[in-house]
């Protein structure tokens, strides 16, 4: 079902030039309400008055995590104290807090953005939402809590904690939607085969899942073990909290809303906006915030950006699952290295729990990375003989993964093509770093298009 059609079937001409407006009236709400924007686009020399439509976007500065903790704590606030009605903040376990602040119309907007999520999930007034996210300054709980009451659903406002009583309650009361981080998700599953109460008891048809990254393989490993459909949820509460984009029954991109929060992507490096379908580093300006608007909010998060109309009808664009964060890429021996790849790894061996542990060091001048990853309990061994093997089984699995990437089948014709040495040289000179055997596949391999599939599989080495 879709929530808001005109809307989310807008076309592409028409939500621009939405866009378009909202941004004006946006600037002109920082430039005269914000001193700390007012002064940084003085810096560029910029007015509200130079920007006429969504396309000169770009003019704006940026605003990163930073300015938020040197303006803390409202500092970047655009209206007055007498006009915030809630206040969230985040942990603030390095440093200071960021804290964000809505107006009562910034309150209606996500609860709009949060319906839209769970009316794309397939959900509706007649179901029942535990939710598991963490309720207080954290902008999970009372995120997903309003948006499912502007469904018309009832919500079990669980928050975390207390497994035990959150199994009981989901059973008695017949919940049918979980909402949680896909880590407590997989717990909840595991308590649940402990608890000794029967899968079949549970109504539970439908998760949305998000507050930290979570791979394609551990989609599958929830759904298996729960018997119900995944669903990313994404936000940030910077930006707004959960809803500022979902996934549709396709899963194929999550649906930003872009009619409140504007995307764009660029190069982490050199700032540049990159081409729609390029990965790079996400940017959000709200366009509609009254509390707290911010401009061009690098995010850190990576992904592309999906432009195609999806086969749900929705015409909004999507964003492809984040790959990682510019700010947490291991460098080891010239190969970037993202967590979510080696977690992507580990949850495709059944002998490995999803839990684990990265340890990044240095020996004789060269970086090591040491995966350390909890063994199930079938699996689990005091012959040594044993634990080696699965330690063996683990290596060659992110050896192939790392190597062959998602062009296994095409690759490995070239090496039969070019021998057995260039295959060795290749998966030597990768595994250390060097960029010798990785230019003599390119030399080989004319088509452009595989060149850049590569390059996204396993990266550039030079």
């Amino acid at each position: 079902m879709i929530w808001n059609e005109t809307i989310e079937c807008m076309s592409r001409d028409e939500m621009r030039k939405l866009q378009g407006i909202r941004l004006r009236q946006t600037v002109e709400r920082v430039y005269h309400n914000t001193p700390f924007y007012r002064k940084k686009m003085q810096e560029l020399g910029i007015t509200p008055n130079d920007i006429n439509s969504i396309d000169d976007i770009v003019k704006l500065p940026f605003t990163t995590k930073q300015d938020l903790r040197d303006n803390y704590p409202f500092g970047l606030f655009a209206v007055p104290m007498s006009e915030i009605v809630r206040l969230h903040a985040s942990s603030g376990t390095t440093g200071r807090p960021t804290v964000v602040g809505y107006t009562r119309q910034d309150l209606a907007t996500w609860g709009e953005v949060v319906a839209r999520c769970l009316s794309a999930y397939g959900t509706d007034k007649h179901d029942i939402f535990h939710v598991s996210f963490g309720y207080g300054l954290f902008t999970g709980g009372l995120g997903l809590h309003y948006g499912v009451e502007n469904l018309g659903a009832t919500v079990i406002p669980m928050s975390s904690g207390n497994t035990a009583k959150q199994i009981q309650l989901m059973h008695d009361f017949g919940s049918t939607a979980l909402a949680c981080t896909p880590s407590y998700a997989l717990y909840l599953a595991d308590a649940i085969k402990d608890s000794g109460i029967p899968r079949e008891e549970f109504k539970l048809r439908v998760g949305m899942f998000g507050a930290e990254p979570w791979s394609e393989n551990m989609r599958r490993e929830i759904e298996s073990k729960l018997g119900i459909k995944a669903f990313d949820i994404y936000g940030l509460s910077e930006v707004m909290g959960p809803g500022v984009s979902y996934e549709c029954e396709c899963q194929h991109g999550a649906h930003i809303s872009e009619d409140h929060f504007f995307p764009e992507i660029i190069d982490p490096k050199t700032f540049e906006p990159l081409s729609p379908g390029e990965s790079g580093e996400l940017v959000f300006t709200t366009i509609t915030k009254e509390g707290l608007p911010l401009l061009r909010y690098r995010t850190k998060d990576l992904c592309s950006l999906i432009y195609d109309k999806c086969d749900c009808g929705r015409t909004t664009v999507r964003m492809s699952r984040i790959t990682g964060r510019s700010d947490d890429m291991l460098i080891i021996r010239g190969v970037n290295v993202f967590p979510s790849q080696v977690e992507s790894v580990i949850l495709e061996l059944e002998e490995f729990e999803p839990h684990y542990m990265l340890i990044v060091d240095r020996k004789n001048n060269l970086d090591t990375l040491e995966v350390q990853v909890e063994v199930r309990e079938q699996f689990y061994s005091d012959e040594i003989n044993r634990m080696m093997e699965l330690k063996k089984k683990a290596t060659a699995a992110r050896t192939h993964n790392g190597t062959y990437g998602r062009n296994a089948d095409e690759l490995e014709k070239i090496f039969q093509d070019a021998g057995n040495a260039l295959k060795a040289e290749f998966e030597e000179g990768y595994s250390a770093g060097y960029a010798d055997a990785w230019q003599e596949i390119k030399k080989i391999v004319p088509n452009a298009a595989f060149d850049a599939e590569m390059g996204a599989a396993y990266g550039e080495v030079v």
